[in-house]
């Protein structure tokens, strides 16, 4: 099991009997010999229980499915991928397929093929509707699921409905265990599996809507003065940035700045509650100071040199920083979002909390879908590769008095000469060189006042069949693996 205290349970965190279909007795889960970590699962009501255990989270509107693979006679957990429920029924044969096929595709790269199938449907209740009603009219997915697995040799031992409290099963219509009206859920955190969870250091959270609030740029009145001050510093720095010498400038300015600034959230009192530290950061911001932050960091030079705040007393701070910068992204200036969002998620990911990693870099590439350090970093995670070696080369980098991706001392171009090229760290931590950036990409300049039609805003859903361009790549649109998200066009697994 994992030994972080924010991240999913590893694939070993509970097993389950292969010898028959799971017990419909109510059993006591128990721990295997030898190992106080394992925990047995025989019951609809303990694979329910799990679920949030298997995640890390408590999934909302989603498909859930976790591969079985045999153990010494026993059926363990392998890859967990989740993907949103289409809104249409129209959409659900094409989500079943994609969410069987991506993790089974995973597991195999992996070499692991699962051999088993637990499927899990999280929805609650619509105006008017009951659980039961909500089980019923998502049969048809279930069974979509089952017949996508079956195509695969893959039997699902368990297919459950979770919704306003209670679960159901569509594998068992026997009333002396699965009644019509469904079962209720447990009291949160009293199985013996939370506890066992608990004694292992793994937490779950609320949900991934009340990460993502964190990160989503801000409604409210402030949103109006934040897009003005955005629109008079662009007015003045973006023409600065464009300008050979004036870039290196400001790139010392935005760092300066964000160094600043974080002391600053470094010394601010403690306070409790997400909402509550969120509102702080907020209020130790100023617009200006935001709104030159975030136009500074467009320029990806300097955004790489401030990737070097990932470790030790600068990752805390950081982390704080790019969130409240993610939220003062308004109005047209969503795709801006990009920048602070990736740094977020890489702070995330290099600190160890790979759930919070993956849904920032999701959402910058909902922000951008072309943002290729969002998209390597992304694809990185999903893999399950190790941080280290993308941190050994931005040490590299500071240490020797440059950004990770400059290739000029200090950023920035010399007079006469090719723009300084920024790189990227590759999925396999190669630093590889990318084009040069053309001036309309080097700074954003915000398309007008309102945003246009159509557009969404990061946090927003495309449907099953969004690739990159879901904000939510780590679930909402492709799907997402739980223990190792997806790459951003398909879910993966994690074995």
């Amino acid at each position: 099991m994992t030994n972080h205290s924010e991240t999913p349970g590893s694939s070993e965190n509970g097993d389950i009997s292969q010898a028959a279909p799971p017990d419909r007795a109510h059993r006591t889960p128990h721990a295997g010999p030898g190992d106080e970590h394992q925990v047995t699962l025989r019951t609809p009501a303990e694979l329910a229980d799990a679920l949030p255990y298997l995640l890390g989270y408590r999934p909302e509107d989603s498909i859930v499915l976790a591969a079985l693979r045999d153990r010494d006679g026993r059926g363990r957990f392998g890859g967990r991928a989740r993907l949103c429920i289409p809104a249409s029924p129209d959409d659900w044969a094409g989500a079943a397929g994609q969410l069987v096929h991506g993790l089974v595709t995973g597991s195999e790269r992996r070499g692991v093929r699962p051999e088993q199938m637990v499927a899990y449907l999280c929805q609650e209740p619509g105006r008017g509707e009951t659980g039961r009603d909500v089980m019923e009219r998502l049969r048809p997915l279930a069974q979509k699921l089952r017949v996508e697995c079956g195509a695969l040799d893959i039997p699902v031992v368990e297919a459950l409905c979770i919704s306003d409290g209670r679960f159901w099963s569509y594998c068992c219509d026997a009333e002396a265990c699965c009644p019509a009206e469904g079962l209720p859920m447990g009291p949160p955190g009293t199985s013996v599996l939370a506890a066992a969870a608990t004694y292992a250091g793994i937490q779950v959270r609320g949900s991934l809507s009340e990460l993502r609030v964190r990160m989503l740029p801000r409604e409210d009145a402030v949103a109006v003065e934040q897009a003005a001050a955005l629109d008079a510093t662009a007015a003045t720095l973006v023409s600065r940035i464009l300008d050979a010498d004036g870039r290196a400038e400001v790139a010392e300015e935005t760092l300066e700045s964000a160094e600043r600034i974080m002391r600053r959230l470094a010394e601010a009192p403690c306070v409790s509650g997400v909402p509550a530290e969120d509102l702080r950061d907020d209020r130790l911001l100023g617009h200006d100071e935001a709104a030159a932050l975030i136009l500074g960091l467009q320029d990806r030079t300097t955004r790489d040199r401030a990737a070097a705040w990932m470790e030790g007393d600068e990752a805390a701070p950081a982390l704080r920083l790019w969130r409240a910068l993610a939220r003062r992204c308004v109005g047209p200036y969503g795709e801006h979002a990009a920048a602070p969002l990736t740094l977020a998620g890489w702070v995330a990911w290099s600190a160890g909390d790979e759930l919070e990693a993956r849904e920032a870099l999701a959402m910058a590439l909902g922000a951008d879908p072309d943002y290729l350090f969002a998209r390597l970093l992304h694809q990185a995670c999903n893999e399950g590769l190790d941080p280290e070696s993308i941190r050994r080369c931005l040490r590299e980098g500071r240490e020797g008095g440059e950004g990770a991706a400059d290739e000029d001392a200090h950023g920035g171009p010399s007079a006469g000469r090719e723009p300084v090229r920024p790189s990227t760290v590759s999925a396999s931590g190669d630093r590889r060189r990318t084009r040069p950036p053309a001036t309309s990409r080097a700074v954003r300049r915000p398309r007008g006042r309102r945003p246009q039609a159509g557009r969404r805003r990061a946090g927003q859903s495309t449907g099953a069949k969004g690739v990159a361009s879901a904000p939510e790549t780590g679930g909402r649109g492709p799907g997402d693996v739980d223990g190792s998200h997806e790459s951003a066009a398909s879910p993966t697994s994690h074995t």
